[in-house]
């Protein structure tokens, strides 16, 4: 990561905007860890980077929902499963869910379709989007930047490789029972 913001220089901020536009707490999280341990990363610069590819993103597919609503999630795979259960959580928690919703895993792309898709006040969205993508790019830049000061760069480096094997590990499992689910129901 530190390599890639030597190489790219200011490009490389734009690069994590573009990351954020989609998902990118782990990105951040990295980045935000390396530029603490090298000193090549600016936070500040960061976190306004991602604050802002955040907010682009969700306005995005707010736009979108709103625009193409319920015909176009029908046809992306699981997406109407998702959008259903975000439209449940934005009808009984309003703001807070539009405050929070990026940082429940796996719903922040058709939370903020989901929210067009309601015809949410445009302007209502777009204030509390602004809000919540800011605290978002803060959260995790600055959980990053610590972690990396606290761990150094060693340390940092198993960290992230156990997270990782972690995360794959948990994945295979839930596929794994998944299917196993699938054959008992079935036969």
């Amino acid at each position: 990561m530190a390599e890639f913001w030597e190489e790219w220089g200011a490009l490389a901020y734009v690069a994590a905007a573009m990351w954020a536009f989609f998902e990118g707490e782990t990105f951040v999280l990295v980045a935000a860890a390396a530029g603490a341990t090298t000193g090549l990363i600016d936070p500040w610069v960061l976190m306004v980077s991602v604050w802002l590819g955040s907010f682009a993103g969700d306005q995005t597919w707010f736009t979108l929902g709103r625009r193409f609503g319920p015909a176009a999630v029908k046809r992306i795979p699981g997406a109407e499963r998702r959008v259903a259960q975000a439209s449940a959580l934005l009808e009984k928690y309003g703001t807070l869910f539009v405050l929070t919703f990026r940082f429940l895993y796996g719903i922040r792309n058709v939370a903020s379709a989901a929210c067009g898709i309601a015809r949410m006040d445009w302007g209502r969205f777009a204030v509390l989007n602004f809000i919540a993508a800011g605290i978002w790019a803060a959260s995790f830049t600055w959980a990053g930047w610590f972690l990396g000061a606290l761990l150094g760069p060693e340390r940092l480096l198993w960290g992230l490789a156990g997270v990782a094997v972690a995360v794959i590990t948990v994945f295979v499992l839930r596929r794994l029972l998944k299917r196993r689910r699938a054959v008992v129901a079935s036969g």
